[in-house]
């Protein structure tokens, strides 16, 4: 995986979440509370979707065969949805479950220090893990608001990482004021509410990444601003007069496919236009480098051509033509 995939980032958050999962299960253990035991599996469902994100990382790299031409950088776009599976089932209905049988049943917290404790530890250690993924997105996030860096990221590994980081913050609070809220009334039944509530938020936050991550297996373009890098980069005004349509699809967070027709001179020789093609594809490169599958297929511009835009279907030599 590449430095922009978050490694760091995903280092840290297992780091924390095995650490905080112990403590969890140790706080379970001694208290019985419910809010507990949501949280501990809900830190052991993050341990596990981080080394999911590891593993996509690592199978991603792999040389491209000829079964699989195109290499295989879309395994990261499968781990990452696998995780969103991981955190809707394992965390956020176990949760659900877990508190709506804690109403049904309350009971009191014994030794309420161990799970006040492990909460304030677990906040804390969330904490610095929040703040590596804040601190790694920040690298790649530009002048793009949080919502439209994780909307728009290409490489799903960060994205994953803050929600997650997010989403447990806001858990071990739900969790704490369940627990407080249980201490103060001497009723269980404020620990199973706060339980609930942390299941509702893993699942809320499972189907935005779900929903994401969709959007990446299917394929999605390049960004605004790489589109018009490559644009400009296509067009010399010489030999390439002009840009018919063009395609992108991103074959990986790091790798980009562009296939586009182009305009050339009506009267260019084969040699012409395959030396026009070559220096439009080293253009576009040096534009935009992770533009690495590039298909230029030269034509004469028409008013046909122009007048179909983007649309494959009415572009001259598109689909059914």
């Amino acid at each position: 995986m590449s430095a922009s995939g978050g490694t760091k980032a995903i280092v840290a958050a297992l780091a924390a979440n095995l650490a905080i999962a112990v403590a969890k299960f140790v706080a379970f253990l001694f208290s019985g509370s419910s809010s507990m035991l949501a949280e501990a599996v809900h830190s052991l469902a993050d341990s596990g979707n981080q080394g999911l994100l590891l593993l996509g990382g690592k199978k991603a790299q792999r040389e491209a065969t000829p079964q699989h031409p195109f290499g295989y950088g879309r395994e990261r776009y499968i781990y990452a949805f696998l995780v969103s599976i991981v955190l809707f089932s394992v965390g956020g209905m176990f949760a659900i479950y877990e508190g709506y049988e804690k109403i049904k049943h309350p009971h009191p917290i014994e030794a309420w220090y161990w799970p006040v404790g492990v909460l304030v530890f677990a906040i804390i250690a969330e904490s610095f893990s929040f703040r590596t993924a804040i601190k790694e997105s920040n690298e790649l996030r530009g002048n793009q608001s949080w919502r439209q860096f994780v909307r728009r990221a290409k490489a799903p590994e960060l994205p994953v990482v803050l929600l997650e980081d997010f989403g447990a913050l806001i858990g071990l609070v739900l969790a704490l004021g369940g627990v407080g809220l249980a201490l103060a009334t001497d009723d269980g039944v404020w620990d199973g509410i706060g339980t609930v509530c942390i299941g509702v938020l893993l699942v809320l936050i499972a189907l935005v990444l779900a929903a994401e991550t969709k959007s990446l297996l299917l394929g999605e373009s390049a960004g605004t601003e790489e589109v018009r890098k490559i644009e400009e980069a296509v067009v010399d005004g010489e030999t390439v007069t002009r840009l018919i349509h063009m395609r992108t699809l991103h074959l990986g967070p790091e790798e980009l496919l562009v296939a586009a027709k182009i305009a050339v001179q009506h009267d260019d020789t084969a040699t012409e236009v395959a030396n026009a093609i070559n220096a439009a594809e080293e253009r576009i490169r040096a534009a935009v480098p992770i533009a690495r599958v590039i298909y230029l297929e030269p034509d004469i511009y028409s008013e046909a051509a122009a007048s179909a835009g983007n649309n494959p279907a009415k572009t001259p030599g598109g689909p059914g033509h």
